[in-house]
Order: structure tokens, then sequence, then C-alpha cells
């Protein structure tokens, strides 16, 4: 006599539960994918728009906005962009000399320049970055400050982005029209006439070398009546200066 097989029906609870956590786990990725494809379709775009537009604005300016409003001063934010032919060569050697030597040599990051900085940091010495200009302007115009291994991996992505779209040329334009060059002054036109009363253009190789000096910390140093510091730096970036060459971007 055929015995007839049966089968246990599992729990309509337990099947609505394992669907339910299904479900949700299906829009947890679509979320996250759909995320990442609008942050790499914005990013996309903005460093494309960069590419020919001019930078109107950075966090940074923004953040220092508010920690003026904050601590009771005026909201100061002087910023004229100008196209780098009307930036003196003379600046644009001076933060090569001071800020990156090897610019137009590496393809955004220069992996030597880290490892010293490394080393350096390790021996207890004065903190030293390694970030190339490349690096600098890619955080300057699309993050914010911080050392963090999140805004480091988005400023290596941008980095690339940057190099590979915008080009070495682009990339100095930028930078010298976006970093911040004194308090509440960013940019080479706004700093050449905060520090030195004439337009960027006109720069001298001492004036040039006296802004990249204080580039560290814009804030706390310098171009003009500075401290005995700065001004071996100063005499340390004209003499680097004479060794930099014609600047073919």
């Amino acid at each position: 006599m055929a015995t007839k097989k049966t089968t246990k029906a599992k729990p309509a609870a337990k099947t609505a539960a394992k669907k339910e956590n299904t479900s949700f786990g299906s829009k947890v990725k679509r979320f996250l994918l759909k995320t990442m494809l609008w942050f790499l379709g914005l990013s996309l775009f903005f460093v494309v728009l960069f590419k020919f537009v001019p930078v109107p604005f950075t966090p940074l300016m923004a953040v220092r906005a508010f920690e003026h409003n904050s601590d009771g001063k005026d909201m100061v934010c002087s910023h004229d962009w100008v196209p780098l032919e009307d930036i003196s060569m003379n600046l644009q050697k001076a933060v090569v000399a001071s800020e990156d030597g090897n610019f137009l040599k590496h393809n955004g990051f220069d992996f030597g320049a880290m490892q010293k900085a490394f080393s350096s940091n390790q021996k207890g010495k004065k903190l030293k970055g390694g970030s190339t200009i490349s690096q600098q302007t890619a955080k300057n115009v699309f993050l914010w400050q911080g050392r963090s291994y999140v805004r480091k991996g988005l400023e290596a992505y941008f980095t690339v982005l940057i190099e590979l779209i915008w080009g070495k040329e682009r990339i100095m334009e930028v930078y010298l029209n976006s970093i911040e060059m004194g308090d509440g002054v960013y940019g080479a036109e706004a700093a050449s006439k905060y520090w030195f009363h004439k337009s960027a253009k006109n720069l001298t190789k001492y004036e040039a070398a006296s802004i990249a000096a204080i580039l560290p910390n814009p804030r706390k140093y310098k171009a003009t009546n500075s401290s005995s510091y700065v001004e071996r730096r100063k005499s340390k970036t004209l003499r680097v200066m004479r060794q930099v060459g014609k600047l073919e971007y």
C-alpha cells in the first residue's frame, strides 16, 4: 500500500517576514546605487562645468564667512577672478617652487613628497603635508577642510578627474584664483591688491615669493611686515624659483 508523502507548509508569517527583509535589503541597495550614480553624475558635471566657467566660490569661503560672523566680525570675502594670463608668471613659478616642485611632472600625486612628509612626521618633526597643487585645488573647490579618510578618498577622486579633464594649465588657473591668501582674501588678484596694492599681473619676483611664503597658514602669516620665519620662507622660495624653468602647460 502506497504512502502519501506530505510536506509541511511554512508558516505564512515566516514567509512574509522573509519577503519583507528581502524587500528592505533591495530598497537599501537601490538607494545606495542611486546615491552613487547621482554623486558620480553631479561630480562629473561640475568638473566639466568648471573647466570653462570661473569658480564663483568655494566651501572654505563659506566656512570662513560663518566663522567671521560667529566671532562678531564683518563677513569679508575678497575674491576677483582673472584669467591665468593676467597673473604674473612670477607668482606661478613661486607657488610651484614653494608648494609643488613636480607639478608639471606628476599626474596629480607626488608619491615621493608623500613619503618624505610621512617620514618627517614619523620622526616627530613639524607636521608636513605631501599634497600637490592638484590635490589642494580639488580640496579647495569641491570639498571641506579636515583629515578624515573619507575626505582624503574624495580628494583623490576629484584629483584624478581634474587631471584628466582640466589639465595642468586650468588647474593652475583655478588654484591661483581660489586659494586662501589672507584672512578673507582669496585668489591672486585679491591678494595682490590686499598685500601690494597692485594687479596680480604686475607682481615682482619678491612680491610673488612673499605671497607664496604665507600659503601654509595665510591667516596667521603676513606677506608684508613678515616674521623672521616667513622671511626665511621667502628667501628659500626665491632661490628655488631660479631653478624653475619655463612653465610649459
